[in-house]
């Protein structure tokens, strides 16, 4: 990680208590941002915003449900008036529930588009009014290898990040003349408690492994560079853009 390459940034994270979350917001800490955690539980960020301040960086915690549009606003607003503005947004809340498509009802559905989907466009909505008024910002949506490939049992999942990577590229072209950069990072195949439900299955993990070029799940370490990159300076000619973070996952199928 380049340390200081976020210094005197303010940088949202929603989804922070854990896992991909949580990752992300420490190595944005790492690089000298300092960091609003937003997740449904604020309970949830203790631990994160100790580790966090150990950096020596600021850290504050917001309770955000992003499935309900006026609490995305709330919390938006409390996120840049506790940093004092608010530069860089890392759109990563999102819940997946595998089930056969024949039996996905209306409920299931609803409950994954609107949070992966739905309260990604409002907290990246939310956000850009307040970058708009300081110069401009960054913005990170979290994708998946469901914005490219088809996977069984997952369409409710799959229609959001597919939909959420045609709502990152209408941003970026939407938004670029206010200066604000809007990207997507699209993990492969990472054990967090969100996916452990097919790491459970070894016949599910040697078939994966055998499909990844390089035979080998990501560790959460792999996405902070990538992401980091996708949120400086380094990155600011890029835009509309989703980079893929797979181990040649998707290069080789």
């Amino acid at each position: 990680m380049s340390e200081g390459v976020l210094s005197g940034r303010r940088v949202l994270v929603t989804g922070a208590s854990r896992g991909i979350g949580r990752a992300l917001a420490v190595a944005c800490a790492e690089s000298g941002a300092d960091v609003a955690l937003a997740a449904r539980d604020e309970t949830a960020l203790v631990a994160v915003t100790a580790e966090i301040e150990r950096l020596g960086r600021r850290a504050v915690t917001i309770a955000m449900d992003v499935r309900e549009a006026a609490t995305i606003r709330a919390g938006v607003d409390r996120a840049a008036e506790a940093l004092g503005g608010l530069d860089l947004l890392v759109n990563n809340a999102g819940i997946e529930e595998v089930r056969p498509s024949l039996e996905v009802d209306e409920a299931l559905w609803d409950r994954i588009v609107d949070t992966n989907l739905r309260g990604a466009f409002f907290t990246a909505q939310a956000s850009a009014r307040h970058m708009q008024g300081a110069g401009g910002g960054a913005i990170v949506n979290l994708c998946s290898l469901t914005s490219s490939v088809g996977v069984p049992t997952a369409v409710p999942y799959g229609s959001s990040k597919t939909g959420l990577l045609g709502m990152t590229r209408a941003l970026a072209a939407e938004w670029a003349p206010l200066n604000i950069r809007v990207n997507a990072l699209a993990p492969g195949y990472f054990r967090t408690a969100m996916t452990e439900v097919f790491y459970a299955d070894p016949a599910w993990q040697e078939a994966m492994l055998a499909r990844i070029p390089m035979r080998r799940f990501g560790a959460l370490d792999d996405l902070t560079g990538p992401a980091v990159f996708l949120l400086s300076d380094a990155a600011r000619y890029v835009t509309g853009q989703m980079l893929t973070v797979d181990g040649g996952y998707t290069a080789s199928i």
